[in-house]
C-alpha cells in the first residue's frame, strides 16, 4: 500500500479526484446565493429555514478537523474544501440571523452558539487522545456519521419525486453537483485508502445515481404528458 501511496501516478489521479471534488463542491456552497438575493431583497427570510446552513456548517467543520494533520495524514484536499464550506455555510447563517425576525433570529442565533461550541468540544476533546490511531478512529467516524446523515438528507426528496410524480423540488444541477462531488471523492477515498472518505461519498454516489434516475425518468415523463392533446376527438 506504501508503494502505490508513493507513486507519483497514484499521487497524481488521487490529487485529481481531490481537486474535481473541490470544484465541484463549490458549486453546491453557491447554489444558496439566489435564495439569499431573495432574502436581502425581500429585507425578509420569510418562510425559509436556517436549520440547512447550521448542519452544513457542523458537517465542514467535522471534515475539515478530520483533514488536518493533527488527526489524519495526507487528506489537505479535505481541508481546503470543508474550510471554504465552513466560510459559506456561516456567511449564509450570519445573513440569515440578520433578516430574520426576532424570535427565529434569537433562537438561529442561540443554534449557531452551540453548533460552534460543539465543534470546539471535538477538537479540543480529540486533541487530548495521546494515541494517534485512537483519535483519527474517534474523529474519522463522527465524519463518516455526519457525511452519511447529510448524503441521507435527499431521501425526503426522492420520496417527494416518487409521490408526487414531478421533478419540481429537485433541482437537476444541485442533484448533478452533488453526484459528481460524492463520486470525486469516492475515488479520491478509494486512492488514499481511507475508509472514512470513500465509505459515506459512495453511499452519497449510490443516492445520486438515483436521483439522477428518477429525475430523467419523471422528466421525460411530464414531457411525453404535456405533448398528449387536451381535447381527443372520437370523430
Amino acid at each position: 500500500m506504501s508503494d502505490s501511496i508513493s507513486n507519483p501516478v497514484w499521487t497524481t489521479c488521487k490529487d485529481a479526484a481531490g481537486i474535481a471534488g473541490n470544484i465541484f463542491a463549490f458549486g453546491l456552497f453557491v447554489s444558496p446565493i439566489p435564495t439569499y438575493r431573495r432574502i436581502i431583497r425581500n429585507r425578509s427570510t420569510e418562510q425559509f429555514s436556517g436549520l440547512p446552513y447550521l448542519y452544513a456548517l457542523m458537517n465542514c467543520l467535522i471534515c475539515m478537523w478530520y483533514g488536518t494533520p493533527l488527526v489524519s495524514a495526507d487528506n489537505l484536499l479535505l481541508v481546503t474544501v470543508n474550510s471554504f464550506g465552513a466560510v459559506f455555510q456561516l456567511a449564509y447563517t450570519i445573513l440569515f440571523i440578520i433578516y430574520a425576525e426576532r424570535r427565529i433570529k434569537v433562537r438561529t442565533l442561540v443554534l449557531l452558539l452551540a453548533v460552534l461550541s460543539l465543534f470546539a468540544i471535538i477538537a479540543v476533546g480529540s486533541l487530548q487522545i495521546s494515541d494517534r490511531m485512537i483519535r483519527w478512529i474517534l474523529v474519522g467516524s463522527l465524519t463518516v456519521v455526519s457525511l452519511i446523515s447529510m448524503f441521507a438528507s435527499p431521501l425526503f426528496v426522492i420520496n417527494l419525486v416518487i409521490q408526487t410524480k414531478s421533478v419540481e423540488f429537485m433541482p437537476f444541477y444541485l442533484s448533478l453537483s452533488t453526484f459528481l462531488m460524492s463520486t470525486s471523492f469516492l475515488l479520491y477515498g478509494l486512492l488514499n485508502f481511507d475508509a472514512f472518505v470513500y465509505v459515506p461519498n459512495g453511499i452519497g454516489t449510490i443516492l445520486g445515481i438515483i436521483q439522477l434516475t428518477l429525475y430523467f425518468h419523471f422528466k421525460k415523463k411530464s414531457t411525453q404528458d404535456s405533448m398528449e392533446p387536451l381535447i381527443v376527438s372520437h370523430a
